[in-house]
């Protein structure tokens, strides 16, 4: 029985927490990552919003912003019609050098020739 949509990449993403805890991998987000991650869960699985909410808040995980970000984030918006509160975290990957690592494929086959992006798939 093929995995729930949800369920997809759920090893990858796994092993990539895994590597965020050990200090291998340096986890940063937009600034609206925790409400937009919380909206998720609320909606697919809201008897563990709460607690989610106090494990998410707990990894006191790194944020950063600026204007510069914010128009990268535009500009890549409006080239790949896509919504900007998902292009933000490319572009924050783009002003840091690292890497975006994202479960939508359509954006990122979109957006692949940008570079800084990876396919939670082909996380190892």
């Amino acid at each position: 029985m093929p995995a729930a949509a949800e369920e997809q990449g759920a090893d990858q993403a796994v092993s990539l927490l895994k590597q965020v805890q050990s200090g291998q991998v340096t986890l940063v987000q937009p600034a609206h990552w925790l409400p937009e991650v919380v909206a998720v869960i609320t909606r697919i699985r809201p008897e563990i919003a709460e607690l989610a909410i106090d494990y998410l808040t707990a990894m006191e995980v790194k944020v950063q912003q600026d204007a510069d970000i914010l128009k990268t984030a535009a500009r890549l918006s409006q080239q790949f019609s896509h919504h900007l509160f998902d292009t933000l975290y490319h572009a924050l990957a783009i002003h840091l050098n690292a890497v975006f690592v994202s479960a939508d494929e359509k954006y990122y086959r979109e957006a692949e020739t940008m570079g800084y992006i990876q396919l939670l798939s082909n996380w190892q």
